[in-house]
């Protein structure tokens, strides 16, 4: 959430930043909420100075026997007390009308974040060599339905469009894959592995950003619990209403997790395949971190994602996401695109996002330095897409027969198996 006195003393940086997003000024309609609100508390602030003169004075009154006085004031008093008990709730309306209207706005882009839509995302990095292909590549989907190893009718069946069913040595490698980046995440970079709850309330959603703005792309039980888009929400929220001393950071959190998304829009995108599921697996990276060490903990999550693909053996880049392209909380992401041959296309299978200290405001988590307390500086990052590996996997691995060689990376996790064939 945006700090509401930056807008105070800088409105027209809010709006400058808002118009690098594509989205219109809106700090005029802030100060204005909170003049109307400031003016509402000064009103609360001189009636309660009143009430307590005048429930003094009659303390005094009735001390000195002069109790027709002091039942005058006591009825003014019953009026003050009325008038409060309105001004409360006028107040309370107030407060929630600009904290609306803050936790819609969106994080400031970093400076460095090029301007403008999608078509301004920058490439700043490629690594590896395309695998040398001398036939025709099949796209993921038609290798694992050939190998009898992935089926959406079956899916479809049970759950509807946008799901798989997965079985034998393609569930296995889907399942080495996430076994494999979870030992590296905490074997070599320093992730603490946690195990963490998949059904969250609306504040744990709304502490990362995902609430109020993007209901629409949740699933919700009839209970009031939502299902986590990704392991972000609970691990960023790991620290929420508390105050860690510095010593403590940062904390580096690693899950896996399966993933839910309606994929609200997403219509015609991506309809064959594991590419854009209702549901999926992902091992997710989070790094809680002090202000000035934020940017280079954004450097070093990309390079932990990055080490995965390159100990696969895949090609990909790095692009810089401009600022019309970037999530809602984040103030600056690198996205990670495998190079897919069956597709002859990049595609993302990573994001690495620092969020600064936006998410930290909502879920009220800081960290004390020097007996000044601050925010806590949030970043969160793919490390990887469990399914979107297994696709890059699949592309980049197959044979001219259709069957998929293993990594090597990955077979101490198949057992011996190093080859899926019919």
């Amino acid at each position: 959430m945006i700090d509401l006195k930056l807008i105070r003393d800088n409105p027209s940086f809010l709006d400058e930043a808002l118009k690098k997003r594509g989205q219109d000024e809106i700090s005029a309609t802030v100060l204005m909420l909170d003049k109307e609100n400031r003016e509402i508390i000064k009103e609360l602030q001189t009636i309660q100075e009143a009430r307590n003169e005048k429930s003094k004075k009659i303390g005094e009154l009735s001390a000195s026997g002069k109790n027709d006085e002091a039942n005058k004031y006591k009825n003014e008093v019953s009026n003050l007390k009325d008038k409060l008990q309105e001004l409360e709730v006028k107040q309370r309306d107030s407060q929630k009308k600009i904290d609306d209207c803050l936790s819609r706005i969106p994080n400031i882009p970093d400076e460095s974040v090029p301007v403008g839509d999608e078509s301004f995302n920058k490439e700043i990095k490629v690594e590896g060599n395309k695998k040398k292909i001398d036939f025709e590549p099949k796209e993921h989907f038609e290798l694992g339905e050939n190998l009898n190893l992935m089926s959406f009718d079956r899916a479809s069946k049970i759950s509807g469009s946008r799901f798989v069913i997965q079985s034998g040595l393609l569930a296995k490698l889907e399942r080495a894959i996430a076994n494999y980046m979870l030992d590296l995440h905490t074997s070599e970079f320093g992730y603490e592995e946690i195990s963490v709850p998949i059904l969250v309330k609306d504040q744990a959603l709304f502490g990362t950003g995902t609430l109020p703005k993007f209901a629409d792309e949740l699933f919700k039980t009839t209970n009031d619990y939502w299902l986590i888009p990704t392991a972000e929400v609970p691990l960023s929220n790991m620290t929420r209403e508390t105050a860690v001393d510095y010593s403590e950071l940062p904390k580096r959190f690693v899950s896996l997790t399966p993933c839910f998304r309606s994929e609200a829009g997403a219509a015609g995108k991506d309809t064959r395949g594991i590419m854009r599921q209702h549901q999926f697996y992902k091992v997710e990276l989070v790094s809680l971190t002090s202000e000035e060490k934020s940017n280079q903990e954004h450097e070093r999550m990309l390079s932990c994602a990055e080490e995965v693909l390159k100990r696969l053996d895949l090609h990909y880049r790095v692009v810089v996401l401009s600022s019309q392209d970037m999530g809602f909380a984040a103030r600056k992401t690198y996205d990670i695109e495998v190079w897919l041959p069956g597709q002859k296309a990049y595609r993302e299978i990573s994001s690495c996002s620092n969020c600064g200290d936006f998410q930290a405001r909502r879920m009220n988590s800081k960290y004390k330095e020097n007996k000044l307390s601050k925010f806590i500086h949030t970043l969160n990052g793919s490390g990887l897409a469990v399914g979107r590996t297994l696709i890059a996997v699949m592309e980049n691995y197959q044979n001219e027969d259709g069957s998929i060689d293993i990594p090597d990376a990955l077979k101490p996790y198949m057992h011996g198996v190093d080859l899926i064939s019919t």
